[in-house]
């Protein structure tokens, strides 16, 4: 997606988020050294990829530019999940704090129907609710030891592991 948006672009959205959200919205260091190789995307000819015409062949060189230098290592599939999935619930109860959705309901509809948040876990909040906050809480207080502060648990989300409260009752 970066390399058809464009690496400069998403270098702009990326400094944008973090001027208004902050730590949690820190732009990747990798970006900036993307953009510095003149990766800028697909218009450019490369990026992640080398594009030809209207192909594309994935160019193994650029993860010397990624943080862990050209050595590759396994990453667990469960440990990518949880650092997106969480990372969006959290995000979505940071959200429904500020008044953004009025309902969790309406964040729930809105997230399935407006970005494709799986259906069948029925959006953010219902299933933060069949997972439990304080579970939810103690991933993300373990994100937050290996991967920083962004992962910080939102102040509700902590409030309702104490109280058990849930959003759907």
């Amino acid at each position: 997606v970066l390399d058809e948006v464009g690496l400069a672009v998403a270098a702009k959205v990326a400094a944008t988020l973090e001027s208004s959200f902050g730590e949690r919205f820190a732009v990747p260091a990798a970006l900036a050294r993307l953009e510095e190789d003149r990766r800028l995307g697909r218009r450019a000819g490369r990026g992640f990829f080398v594009w030809d015409k209207a192909e594309r062949k994935p160019d193994g060189s650029v993860y010397a530019l990624m943080p862990g230098g050209a050595h590759r290592h396994a990453v667990d599939l469960h440990e990518i999940r949880d650092r997106i999935l969480f990372a969006l619930v959290n995000e979505a109860v940071l959200c429904f704090e500020d008044g953004i959705p009025r309902s969790a309901r309406d964040g729930d509809s809105g997230a399935v129907f407006g970005f494709g948040f799986p259906a069948h876990l029925g959006g953010p909040f219902h299933y933060l609710d069949s997972l439990g906050a304080r579970f939810a809480v103690e991933v993300l207080e373990r994100l937050a030891a290996r991967h920083g502060s962004r992962f910080t648990a939102a102040p509700m989300l902590q409030d309702m592991a104490r109280t058990k409260w849930a959003f759907y009752a």
